[in-house]
């Protein structure tokens, strides 16, 4: 109950400044309409790193009197893992984690409000959220502007060590804006700032450091991370609708934070309907790159034990590089029972490569240090 108090408490003195700028702006505004209807069953697989993840998804969405849409979302991920972290450290394992949420979109004059809360649990992870969005849409609807706002808070245990417990406070504000520049042309710029302060690294994670009197020559010892993150990401995409019905679309996405790492992220995705193929057939490639840069504080091989106040081994703060392919097939079709407008099927695979730059696989043997990346 105290949890929730809090989360709303700060839920809302994020919004009231959001909501006095949205206000100024309701006097150039059209008309907005509510998300459509719909029921989606999902299963998702992965599999890559030593790591399988897999699980079904139900979603559903039903609107009532052009005013209220409400939604509701079931997600399970069910986990087995031996990556090379696993592997140098631990045992292999095996988890699940079950996340739900419910939301409602209220449709007030011209103003779309969107309010959603989100549970996830895990053996050792627990989770909740709230957030809020407002979405506007001006000028005759060549203009959408949409801010919003959440807050969460997670608890952090150990399996094994009840002994162990802590928390982590989350907040998150955003803002979009989408203009439709031409009849093909549409461009959208979002901006986003999140604060993360409390237990922030994985209770099992390890980093090493150079033993000699270890026949191995390094010895591990507990991670520690600061209490504290700031991270800012500014995102530009477009979307340009070509003559023979396929459209084009990009994206750009800068990230910093306060541990010094900057990442960038571009995606480019071509979709392509193929009415003379098979009528409701619609084809999408995507291209995708990714580039981080290293933790300040993250070292794969530490030169002494407690060489430094914070200190990290965990591969996703290291310097690396990720490469994607991707391919989707999506069949839209009219579903035999009255009561449903349209359905589809939809199949999506990619292909993932990632290049650690400073992170070696210590699996595989060799001199402290030396080991293959």
């Amino acid at each position: 109950m105290v949890a929730t108090e809090k989360l709303s408490r700060l839920l809302l003195s994020s919004l009231t400044a959001l909501g006095l700028l949205l206000a100024s702006l309701l006097a150039t505004c059209t008309a907005a309409v509510l998300p459509e209807d719909r029921l989606d069953l999902l299963y998702h697989a992965y599999d890559g790193g030593g790591a399988q993840i897999q699980g079904p998804s139900l979603l559903i969405r039903k609107s009532f009197s052009n005013k209220v849409s409400v939604r509701a979302n079931y997600y399970v991920d069910m986990v087995s893992s031996a990556s090379i972290d696993v592997q140098a450290t631990a045992s292999p394992y095996a988890e699940e984690r079950v996340e739900t949420s419910l939301g409602v979109d209220y449709l007030l004059a011209s103003t779309n409000l969107s309010l959603g809360i989100t549970n996830s649990k895990e053996s050792d992870y627990t989770a909740r959220s709230l957030g809020l969005s407002i979405s506007q849409s001006l000028f005759g609807d060549l203009t959408t502007v949409t801010m919003s706002a959440s807050a969460g808070e997670d608890t952090v245990s150990r399996n094994g060590d009840t002994s162990f417990s802590d928390g982590v406070s989350r907040r998150r504000l955003g803002l979009n804006i989408a203009q439709v520049l031409t009849k093909n042309l549409i461009v959208a710029a979002n901006v986003e700032t999140v604060i993360d302060q409390g237990f922030l690294n994985n209770p099992y994670r390890s980093v090493r450091f150079v033993d000699s009197a270890s026949a191995q020559g390094y010895s591990y010892a507990a991670e520690v991370y600061p209490r504290t993150r700031n991270s800012d990401a500014l995102a530009l995409r477009a979307m340009y609708y070509l003559p023979w019905r396929a459209s084009l679309r990009g994206e750009y996405r800068y990230y910093s934070d306060s541990w010094a790492i900057t990442a960038s992220n571009v995606e480019v995705k071509y979709i392509q309907p193929v009415p003379r193929l098979l009528e409701g057939l619609t084809i999408e490639l995507k291209l995708r790159g990714y580039d981080q840069t290293a933790a300040e504080f993250y070292n794969d091989l530490f030169p002494y034990r407690n060489a430094q106040t914070f200190l990290a081994r965990d591969k996703e703060l290291s310097d690396f590089q990720s490469r994607s392919f991707g391919i989707g097939l999506a069949y839209e079709f009219k579903p035999p029972v009255s009561m449903l407008q349209k359905s589809s099927i939809n199949l999506y695979w990619d292909h993932m490569q990632f290049r650690y730059n400073n992170f070696l696989d210590v699996t595989r043997g060799g001199p402290a240090g030396a080991e293959p990346a």
